[in-house]
């Protein structure tokens, strides 16, 4: 039965919403303004063209990676904002090298197909590898197979994105331990390498790289990503020759760790300048594209949260802090440093709002927390929905501000328009002129009023 400590609870927040109900109109007024300052004279769009044409690609311990640092911090202490500063980061420093180069032999001779190796992965050698070929589904299907079938042959794990899923980043998730996990499964059972389909939504020639793993107890070897197409084409061949021959070749490494750097900036709050409300993005991104999408968009709009609040004059209650993580993509480094600073330091965070899901037309925030401020965040529906936000969906975060959950606050992930983010993530398409001015200024709007409310009534 409810506690009374409970009804007393019930009998609070049914409260709140009454005086809430009659600042909602007053409130209308000054998301209004915000939203207007951003599709009028934002910025996030001009410094996304900057750090995605002048910097291009910021693979974690580059020398892009250091001017990308370099750039957000001087933009940064321009604007005037109350601190910014830099978090120093040990990261890791993987090359891809030469371009790869992989083909099949059948019966007409070789043919060519389009591979990218994998983050994190290790070198053929210098004359590349080729052995036979077996395709595999999943992890079940390798382990029925097991070593007298694998044993010196290459593993090709061909399971696409799951088009059923009309979330696409759930179809990601249900595909993606080929990639990072496939081998580690495949060199357990003898395999020479692995090549696997990319964790793509589309059918193209673009390969998607991304991070994957080893085991110290399991030997390492080479992995790649190869095209949908090519996972398409590979695969009918497959079917007419089991013993088809396959080769690539790729020269990526891991040299020694790099000193870098989260790039961080605050607006003190006015009244409640102890309690955080976090906004932020990964600054790194991978080196096939120029990062735009995955995750120059999230950087952008975090920045421009601050800018609208110094521009418009807005003193927030509670103190807004800006956070550009660096090594989201193969190592999560930012983010945990970020997460064990904030615990010895003992900053109180009210909530964490993570963009990295591109820059396409706002539809919802996702959020980790309890259900008594799910009631809170929802009835503010109704002052996005003009706007293109539509919900607040239960779960919801990001992995840079994933590490802060053993601190108990909330966490809010931006959920734009997921359809073609797969088409893009990863591979040599996510460019700048991909991504619309108009969306990515939306998105910006849309995450500064949610901090705005954050601040003005907290959680």
């Amino acid at each position: 039965m409810p506690s009374i400590k409970y009804f007393l609870f019930i009998l609070c927040l049914f409260a709140w919403f009454c005086v809430y109900n009659v600042n909602a109109q007053t409130d209308s007024l000054k998301i209004r303004m915000i939203v207007n300052e951003e599709l009028l004279n934002g910025k996030c769009y001009e410094r996304l063209d900057y750090l995605s044409n002048k910097i291009g690609g910021r693979l974690s311990g580059s020398p892009q990676a250091a001017r990308a640092v370099e750039w957000a911090v001087q933009t940064l202490k321009n604007e005037g904002f109350d601190s910014v500063w830099l978090q120093p980061v040990m990261v890791p420093h993987w090359v891809r090298g030469e371009k790869e180069e992989a083909w099949f032999m059948n019966g007409s001779g070789k043919t060519a197909v389009h591979i990218c190796a994998l983050g994190n992965a290790i070198a053929t050698s210098k004359n590349g590898l080729m052995a036979n070929i077996i395709e595999v589904k999943d992890f079940a299907e390798l382990h029925k197979l097991g070593r007298d079938k694998i044993n010196g042959k290459i593993v090709f794990f061909n399971r696409p994105m799951n088009p059923l899923y009309i979330r696409t980043f759930e179809a990601y998730r249900d595909a993606v331990n080929q990639r990072s996990s496939g081998a580690i499964e495949a060199a357990n059972l003898g395999a020479l390498g692995v090549v696997v389909r990319s964790m793509a939504s589309n059918i193209d020639i673009y390969p998607h790289t991304g991070a994957m793993r080893f085991l110290d107890s399991v030997v390492k070897i080479p992995a790649c990503a190869i095209s949908t197409y090519d996972a398409e084409v590979l695969s009918r061949e497959l079917k007419q020759n089991p013993n088809l021959s396959f080769y690539f070749k790729q020269s990526c490494e891991m040299l020694p760790e790099v000193l870098s750097y989260n790039v961080i900036a605050q607006i003190n709050g006015s009244e409640k300048p102890d309690e955080i409300i976090l906004v932020g993005g990964h600054l790194d991104s991978w080196d096939n594209g120029d990062g735009a999408h995955d995750d120059g968009a999230g950087c952008v709009q975090s920045m421009e949260v601050l800018h609208l609040f110094k521009t418009l004059g807005i003193k927030p209650r509670r103190s807004i802090r800006c956070v550009l993580f660096i090594n989201e993509e193969n190592g999560l480094r930012g983010g945990e440093k970020y997460a064990e600073l904030a615990g010895q330091n003992k900053e109180k965070h009210v909530a964490a709002i993570e963009s990295d899901a591109g820059g396409f037309t706002p539809r919802s925030f996702g959020v980790s927390c309890d259900s008594i401020q799910m009631l809170k965040l929802k009835s503010w529906e109704m002052l996005f929905k003009p706007y293109g936000i539509q919900e607040f969906a239960e779960g919801g975060g990001g992995a840079d501000i994933g590490p802060l959950k053993k601190q108990n606050i909330v966490l809010i992930g931006f959920g734009p328009d997921s359809q073609r983010y797969f088409d893009l993530h990863h591979s040599e398409t996510d460019t700048f002129d991909k991504v619309s001015k108009r969306e990515l200024e939306l998105g910006a709007a849309n995450i500064a009023v949610l901090v705005w409310l954050l601040s003005q009534y907290g959680l």
